[in-house]
């Protein structure tokens, strides 16, 4: 099984953003993974698709690799924090505030898929798999039966005012 990787240094981006971006293609396909990264909408995404295609690259140097691309996945990615370039930036009466501009090294890890052996159905000669016994709780059935109570509302009756009466304030 082949094994390779690429890593940039230095990247204008924060870590954090460069790792959303990455979580996206992690696990999948090389060939799904740039097709999500040609689509995506952060400009980070130029960056670690650029990456992608140098680890592949690095993949196919490599002895022992079978020759497709397409067996390929990216196996592990993630961003650290690089060093940030202090600026300052002038605040109102005199003041200035500082600017953290943040790089971040990313690495893209891609490996081939291993060989998947398929197993053999258990069975009689004739092929047919052997039949199961029922789960111990599968043959109860059991019913729920609900009481359901009538309640009753009493209402209060009032005697009607008489109509030249007048509310004393």
């Amino acid at each position: 099984m082949v094994q390779a990787h690429a890593t940039a240094k230095y990247v204008r981006t924060s870590a954090q953003k460069a790792g959303l971006v990455l979580a996206l293609i992690r696990g999948k396909d090389v060939n799904r993974a740039l097709a999500t990264l040609k689509f995506t909408k952060k400009s980070v995404a130029s960056d670690v698709a650029k990456l992608l295609r140098s680890a592949i690259a690095n993949a196919q140097q490599k002895d022992g690799f079978a020759g497709d691309v397409d067996q390929l996945f990216v196996s592990a990615c993630f961003a650290n924090q690089g060093p940030s370039q202090k600026r300052v930036r002038p605040a109102p009466m005199g003041r200035a505030f500082r600017v953290l501009k943040r790089t971040a090294h990313l690495t893209v890890e891609v490996s081939e898929h291993p060989v998947r052996v398929v197993p053999v159905a258990p069975g009689g000669p004739d092929g047919e798999a052997p039949k199961r016994r029922p789960r111990a709780g599968a043959l109860k059935k059991t019913t729920k039966t609900t009481k359901t109570t009538k309640t009753t509302k009493t209402t209060k009756t009032t005697k009607a005012k008489p109509a030249g009466a007048r509310a004393k304030k």
